[in-house]
């Protein structure tokens, strides 16, 4: 089956150490080669290519940018303080601020690493001062920074939206709800934490003299989403076109309102987002080809028999959806991952009369959970080296954390309102 040649020779050199890139590409043109397909290399350069030619992905190098510009123009520390006043008199009152931090600073970032630098930076030296372990402050941070990719600005998502054609304006709404059972989750495993280990009963109450002056700070930031999300769903602007206003507005408020960045700052900035986005890029036009041969050899189809075989009913395709994506999810970071299952799984959750909003949702949330994960896991290395912790100190601390995440993860697989009511909701109210 050739299906089960080409994942295994892509695991196999992937795990061999191979950078991303080649082992895709390597596996493609390899598989061409020793199975005497007969396709023309030209046809892999000319799909890698095309890969990377349509408008939307405009939008990652821009929203990428407008992350650097947030994260490091005081954006990060004016949440935080807001997060505080609101959430600190919890018991577990700093976990909470992280959660809340983390989620809203995901709502301008769209992005897992830069939403974990940049509150971790802030968050982690208190947290371990109020007396918790640094397992434990690097776990939850690790996992709260994931709540971005759920927010309306996720880069996940726009990527999803142009792979499935479903419109970004209403992915942008569907994972909110989940996002914010994700927060939950996690608040509850903070208080449960604070209270066990008495490390943290919480802090007085604010007042409203300094919720007011927090709010005051804190509004041009938070108002970002709203006016982005405003724009994709009245027609204003394009995604694209979003993340252009996203770089204009995050420049106005790093640079001339909180003036925490220089002019000086800027081109390092630029070349950090030039990075990260060519990184994503030549990812995204490798898939590209590797999708290109999986659809041209119908890989998908093969695997569409296999499944209908052992899956006979929606509820076992979706537990083996979920199994498969956490699988793929531990050896190959979200952007990537999705890329590649995409292609396969789509056209299996169309068989199966499925919502596709609700299907890149459930995508998304198990895709998430790789970043926490080893030996993978982004926001896992990023929070251990802020919280100075070892990886098999945070890990005890992340089971419960993982539980929950997963408990979520769950109900938002089998409940698919909890993606589909919001969007819906507010285009009935539209017409």
């Amino acid at each position: 089956m050739l299906a089960l040649t080409l994942f295994g020779v892509f695991f196999l050199i992937a795990l061999a150490g191979v950078p991303l890139l080649f082992s895709i590409l390597v596996t493609t043109v390899g598989i061409i080669w020793a199975q005497n397909l007969g396709h023309p290399m030209e046809t892999i350069f000319l799909s890698f290519i095309g890969g990377v030619e349509p408008f939307i992905l405009l939008a990652v190098p821009l929203f990428v940018f407008a992350g650097e510009l947030l994260a490091q123009g005081g954006v990060g520390k004016r949440i935080v303080e807001f997060a505080r006043v609101l959430f600190g008199w919890l018991p577990g009152g700093l976990g909470v601020v992280t959660v809340m931090s983390c989620t809203m600073f995901g709502g301008v970032s769209g992005s897992a690493i830069a939403d974990t630098a940049a509150i971790g930076s802030l968050v982690i030296p208190s947290m371990i001062a109020r007396g918790y372990s640094r397992g434990f402050a690097a776990a939850l941070l690790a996992v709260a920074g994931t709540i971005a990719l759920l927010m309306p600005l996720s880069i996940p998502f726009l990527i999803y939206a142009f792979i499935s054609g479903v419109s970004m304006r209403t992915l942008s709404m569907a994972g909110l709800l989940p996002a914010l059972a994700s927060a939950i989750a996690l608040i509850v495993v903070c208080m449960w934490h604070g209270k066990k280990t008495g490390c943290d009963n919480g802090e007085d109450r604010s007042t409203l003299k300094e919720i007011w002056a927090a709010t005051r700070d804190a509004g041009p930031a938070l108002l970002m989403p709203i006016i982005i999300i405003g724009g994709i769903w009245t027609g204003v602007f394009t995604p694209s076109e979003s993340a252009a206003i996203a770089v204009f507005y995050g420049l106005i408020v790093s640079l001339f309102y909180y003036k925490d960045l220089s002019w000086r700052r800027i081109p390092q900035l630029l070349l950090n987002a030039f990075i990260t986005s060519a990184t994503v890029m030549l990812v995204i036009g490798a898939t590209g080809a590797m999708a290109w041969l999986i659809t041209v050899e119908q890989v998908a189809v093969q695997m569409a028999e296999w499944i209908q075989v052992v899956a006979t009913e929606p509820w076992m395709f979706l537990m083996l959806f979920n199994v498969c994506l956490l699988l793929l999810g531990i050896f190959i970071e979200p952007l990537p991952a999705m890329l590649l299952s995409a292609p396969l799984f789509l056209p299996l959750a169309k068989h199966f009369e499925m919502d596709m909003v609700h299907i890149g949702v459930v995508m998304t949330a198990n895709l998430a959970i790789a970043l926490y994960t080893p030996p993978v896991g982004g926001t896992l290395f990023v929070a251990a080296k802020l919280a100075k912790a070892g990886i098999g100190e945070i890990t005890r601390h992340l089971w419960p954390l993982m539980t929950a995440t997963f408990t979520v993860v769950l109900l938002i697989t089998y409940i698919p309102s909890l993606s589909t009511w919001l969007p819906r909701f507010i285009q009935s109210m539209g017409n």
